[in-house]
């Protein structure tokens, strides 16, 4: 029997709360086109002793992520701190259909390109099908030069300003826009700072609400059918 809503789980692993603040986003995103969406956590393989040096927060209140949890909703988005580039060990993932991504980076040149581009070797490995975020939705916020946000892998937007660059200012900003522009397109990000202390801006968690948004009018257009 086919379903009109497709079934969506993010699943996050988030060791400070930045990745969790920008699932509830995405979820908001979700939950404003009509359809649902749950959020899971994997579950944290470091001890108790190395969470407490490493100053970790006590973990959001989600419901643990299993491998039935794969097997009863038809879509994923994946909440991916970067750890060098690639996600953590926690969040290597089973296999599902649809799957985005999010991610969160220490800055600019912390991964957050990187990180979804790995991240796909495990979707293909698994069969999945990867959504992109893309350009069709949150345009304006993607390329905003007004502050500094994830999911923009060269963003300097203050450098324009400075009397150094004079007369080559017109062309600091068409250079820097077009650095904005890279990587973006995977899927929203945050900066959380080198300390962690950095938590999502107003304009990251607008632009993973966009996500949220988009991936559910992709998945939305499938015939799914109903276990």
């Amino acid at each position: 029997m086919s379903s009109p809503h497709p079934r969506i789980a993010i699943i996050i692993y988030s060791m400070f709360g930045h990745i969790a603040q920008m699932a509830e986003s995405e979820k908001k995103g979700i939950t404003e086109r009509g359809g649902e969406a749950d959020i899971y956590q994997v579950s944290e393989t470091l001890s108790a002793d190395i969470l407490e040096k490493m100053h970790s927060p006590p973990k959001p209140n989600y419901p643990i992520a299993s491998p039935n949890t794969m097997l009863e909703y038809d879509a994923f988005l994946f909440g991916i701190p970067t750890r060098y580039g690639n996600m953590p060990a926690q969040l290597k993932a089973s296999p599902s259909k649809y799957a985005g991504v999010f991610v969160s980076t220490s800055s600019a040149g912390g991964g957050q390109e990187m990180t979804p581009l790995t991240f796909m070797s495990t979707l293909v490995h698994q069969g999945m099908i990867f959504v992109p975020l893309g350009y069709a939705t949150g345009l304006a916020q993607l390329v905003s030069l007004e502050q500094s946000h994830g999911g923009a892998g060269l963003l300097r937007p203050k450098l324009v300003d400075k009397p150094l660059w004079g007369w080559l200012c017109l062309f600091g900003r068409v250079l820097i826009a077009a650095w904005d522009l890279i990587g973006s397109p995977w899927g929203a990000g945050t900066f959380a700072a080198s300390d962690g202390s950095r938590m999502p801006s107003d304009l990251e968690k607008d632009i993973a609400m966009c996500q949220g948004s988009a991936f559910y009018e992709t998945v939305s257009r499938v015939k799914w059918v109903s276990k």
